[in-house]
This record gives structure tokens, sequence and C-alpha cells, in this order.
């Protein structure tokens, strides 16, 4: 999808009808095209689109005319976002923007009671920026006799220029962690976590006590859940999770700045409790997830897809197969335009291995509708992920009896994967396609105590403890036990459970 499309996606139906308003009042001349253009793509009507480049005196008019049409959608949303932003941090840029015309206009006095309000408000919600740019405006009309004392400004300026530092420095390695984990996760790079980690902090300069807030505790869950994802082990960051737990106890109900990190922070502590099986521990993050979202609806629909999945999950894997499956079935109905792709193909991937397990053929319906290309799906979702949904593709079309095309799926699996299995140490995921190739070449085999003792031994290795990974290995299980994949699957988490609890 272009990025004119991308803009026109983001528009309700509501705003469709204001963006035009707004372009015919900004329009001098009636002969102009670019509402009309508009019209074409929001309806995606091909034949029009092409009946207006053949009316445009050339190529190059028709692409000036969507470059207009473009940039008149962001100056659009610019203005719908910050007059609909009713945030605390919105209403600071306000106060400075009306505080800086009242200087201007020698209305001194006002104009300091507006800073005063503004500063107050950025140091609460901890906007060093915003506050730079208050605690400069005030420092540059110290001259007024409303100003306040000159050396108190620049103190307060000084201590804030050490926050911004320290947050820049908190950014910078952010961005170079997420810069590796690319790294990983497309090119099979292979890194130690803690090393990387304590080597970036070093690098630049971090004090440990500038991790322990809702932004860093974000960061840092973020890199660990995609390091953990790659590796398909939620276990080792388990000694961090005690000291952000105890973070977030001790701190009050987070304020509308900290809100999205904090939602981010609970949708990851949720995913690691699932990870490691601690599905009550799970739900309860899930719960106070699900608080926040409903109290502030700004947020909701960006991390409902999210907070469904998890929640589908969890259900899944404690037994209540049908329940989980219909919270996914209604998450994708409720998906619309704004909706991440990215979103969107993980809540149809779940659902679709949800049915398999269970011996439903609707998984094949599902299963088609993945359009994309492998390059596209690691470009989008990941290296592992694709490979995860190439692989449950041989599975299916083997289950319901598309065995030669099981067979092909499986060849070019082998040929695109093995390299960068290989290169990344993950030989198990090339051992278990060994299995299924030997069930592919001769199916009585799943009958043969040896096969079945490596498969069952697949299942109890530590390796294979991810709950995606039982899913996979009860699929070949199953063919001997004559029970379905979902069954195994519920049988080997109790088991494991009673045994870890003993």
């Amino acid at each position: 999808m272009d990025a004119l499309a991308t803009l026109i996606n983001l528009l309700g139906d509501q705003d469709k009808k204001d963006f035009k308003a707004f372009m015919r009042k900004k329009n001098k001349r009636h002969d102009v095209k670019n509402i009309l253009l508009f019209e074409l793509l929001n309806t995606d009507d091909i034949n029009g689109l092409e009946k207006l480049l053949k009316k445009t005196k050339s190529r190059d008019s028709y692409h000036a005319l969507r470059k207009r049409l473009h940039d008149n959608l962001l100056l659009f949303l610019s203005q719908k976002t910050f007059e609909s932003n009713n945030s605390q941090a919105s209403e600071v840029t306000r106060l400075i923007v009306v505080s800086r015309f009242l200087l201007e206009n020698d209305v001194d006095k006002t104009a300091f009671k507006c800073l005063v309000k503004a500063e107050q408000i950025a140091t609460k919600l901890e906007q060093y920026n915003l506050l730079n740019d208050i605690l400069l405006l005030k420092i540059n009309y110290a001259h007024s006799e409303a100003s306040e004392n000159l050396e108190d400004l620049t103190t307060r300026f000084m201590v804030n220029q050490q926050h911004m530092q320290r947050e820049a420095k908190l950014n910078l390695a952010y961005a170079f962690l997420r810069q590796e984990m690319r790294e990983v996760n497309l090119k099979g790079k292979v890194v130690n976590l803690a090393a990387l980690m304590l080597g970036t902090i070093r690098k630049y300069q971090i004090a440990v006590k500038d991790l322990m807030n809702y932004k860093s505790i974000y960061q840092i869950l973020f890199i660990a859940n995609e390091y953990a994802a790659i590796h398909q082990d939620y276990s080792f960051i388990e000694r961090y999770i005690q000291r952000i737990q105890h973070f977030i106890q001790g701190k009050k109900k987070a304020d509308e700045s900290h809100l999205f990190y904090q939602l981010h922070v609970l949708y990851f502590l949720a995913n690691f409790h699932l990870r490691n099986r601690s599905f009550d521990k799970s739900a309860e993050y899930l719960s106070e997830m699900k608080n926040q979202m409903e109290q502030h609806r700004f947020h909701e629909s960006q991390f409902y897809p999210r907070h469904q999945l998890l929640s589908a999950l969890n259900l899944y894997f404690t037994g209540r197969g049908g329940e989980g499956t219909a919270v996914l079935m209604k998450a994708l109905e409720m998906t619309t335009k704004k909706t991440k792709q990215e979103d969107i193909e993980d809540l149809r991937i779940c659902l679709t291995m949800f049915l398999s397990l269970q011996d439903d053929r609707s998984c094949l319906r599902h299963l088609a509708l993945f359009q994309h290309t492998d390059q596209w799906y690691e470009k989008k979702m990941g290296m592992l992920w694709t490979i995860r949904k190439n692989l449950m593709e041989v599975l299916v079309h083997a289950q319901f009896g598309h065995i030669e095309l099981a067979v092909s799926r499986l060849s070019s699996f082998k040929r695109r994967y093995s390299g960068f299995l290989t290169e990344t140490h993950e030989e198990r995921v090339l051992h278990f396609a060994s299995l299924v190739e030997k069930y592919f070449n001769k199916p009585d085999i799943v009958f043969n105590p040896v096969f079945q003792k490596t498969a069952v031994d697949l299942l109890k290795n530590k390796e294979h403890a991810d709950i995606f990974h039982i899913c996979f290995i009860s699929w070949l299980i199953a063919k001997w036990e004559k029970k379905s994949a979902y069954q195994i699957v519920l049988q080997h988490l109790s088991s494991r459970h009673t045994s870890e609890n003993i």
C-alpha cells in the first residue's frame, strides 16, 4: 500500500467528510481534481483512476496532483490531531503558543500565568523538551516585571538540561538495541542479550536508577521480548520481572503521559507469564490492562487486538479452546482499516493453529488468507514468525490429506530456511522437520517405537518447553495416539504443571 492510500485509511467516515470540506475551502479554482482523486482512491476505483490519468496532460501532472493531495492530507491530519487531542501534553503546547503570542504583544502578566501553569503540568508529565521551551521563553523575557527570579530560572533550566541529556542517552541506547535486534531477527546475527545490554548501558553511560521508569522499562521489555521470541526462551529474564513488578506496585496509578508505556509493560508482562505457562499471573496482567484501556479509550483501539490475542491464548492453553477460538474470531471481526496488519496476521495465525489442533477443517480457509510472499512476512513479521507460519502450513495440508502439497511445501521450507536455522543454532526445528519428512515418506513409521521415543523426547526436552513448540510436536504425537493434537497439548501442559508443583 502506498503512502497516500495509507493516509486515507487513517481517516474515519466523518474525517473524510471533513477533509473534503477542508479541500473545498482551500481550493481557489473549481476545476481542480484533488477531491475527485481522493474519492477514487477512497473507493479503490481503478477504472476511475485510469480515466483520470488519461485526462491529465501528462504522467508528471498526475503525480503532482497526488503529491498535492498527500501534502493536504498531512496538513489536515496535523490540524485535526492538534485540535482533537485533549491530552495534558497538548494543553502544555497550547499554553506555550498562547504565552509566546501574549509576550510578543506585551500582555506579560497573563502570559507568565499561562507559563506557570504549563511548567507545572510539564514537570508532572516529565516532558523535558516542553519544559525546555517553557524555561527558555521565561528566560528570554526575564527582563519583564512579571518575570521570576533569573537565578531560580537558571537553576531549573540547568537541572532540566541534565534530564534531557539522560533521556537522550536512553533513547540512543534503545535505538542501538532495536537495530541489533533487527539484525538478529532478519539476518540471524548471534548475540548474547545480557552482554549486549550491559555493554550498551556502559557505552552510553546510563545509571541503573535511570532504567526504573515506565518508558525505560517498556524499552527493556521490548528488547527482551524480541530476543526471547527469537530464541523461544522466556525464562532467562525472570530475574528482571520481580524488580519490574516491585516498581509497578510501588508506583501510584500511572498518569496520562505514562499510560502508553504502562499498557505496553502490562502487555509484555502478560506475554512473559503466558510463555512461561504461568497462565493465572498472565490473566491478572491482562485484567489490569483491560481496566486501563476501558478508563482511557484513547489507546483502546491500538491495544485491543494484542489484548485479545493473549486472552485467547490463555483460554486455549487452560482447556477452554472454544472460548479462545471465539475471542479470536470476534477480534478479527472487529478489525478496521486502522488496525495494524501485523496484529491482524498474529490473530489469524493463532486462529488457524487453534482450529487445526482441534481437527477443524475450516483452518484451511483461514490458511488461504495468508497471501503475501515469504519475503513480505519476513520483513513485516520477522523470520521466526514466517518460519512458524510455513511449518504450520505444511502440517495443516498434511493433516487434511493434501500430502503432495505438504511434501512440496516442506521441500521449499528446507531450501529457504535450513541455512538460517543452522546459522542461528536452531537445528531443533530442522530435527522436527526431518521427523515430519519421514512420516510423509512412510506414514506407518509413527507406530515404530524408536520414532515415537524420538518425538516424545523432543516434547520432554527443556528447549522445546515453549507452548508453540509443544503444539507442533503434539501434532506428530497425535498421529499414533489417535487423539487430537489439542488433547496432547493439554495433557502435556497438565502433566508438566503437576511435576513442577511436586
